[in-house]
């Protein structure tokens, strides 16, 4: 795993693994018979608008994850992680 990244790149991180463990338990509930285990909707139910913002940042972030970011400084880190292990078998 590289180190080093942006800021906005670790917070869509979070956001999918959020988003990733929600969608997770709306599953589970749905198989238990359950009526729903929206974590984002038990927490942010009254606020309709707030919630669909909620999950327009998961989206993005996804396609951050997809598309990974662009920026100067996880640009470096990636080169420097792929990099790493040339160097090592150069080096032997």
């Amino acid at each position: 795993m590289c180190k080093g990244k942006c800021t906005p790149s670790m917070i869509a991180k979070v956001l999918v693994i959020i988003g990733g463990i929600n969608w997770g338990l709306v599953g589970l509930g749905m198989l238990m018979g359950k009526t729903s285990w929206n974590i984002v909707n038990m927490i942010l139910g009254t606020m309709p608008t707030l919630e669909a913002i909620i999950y327009l940042l998961v989206g993005v972030s996804a396609v951050i994850m997809i598309f990974g970011c662009k920026c100067k400084k996880c640009t470096e880190a990636c080169a420097t992680c792929s990099s790493g292990p040339q160097k090592m078998e150069g080096n032997m």
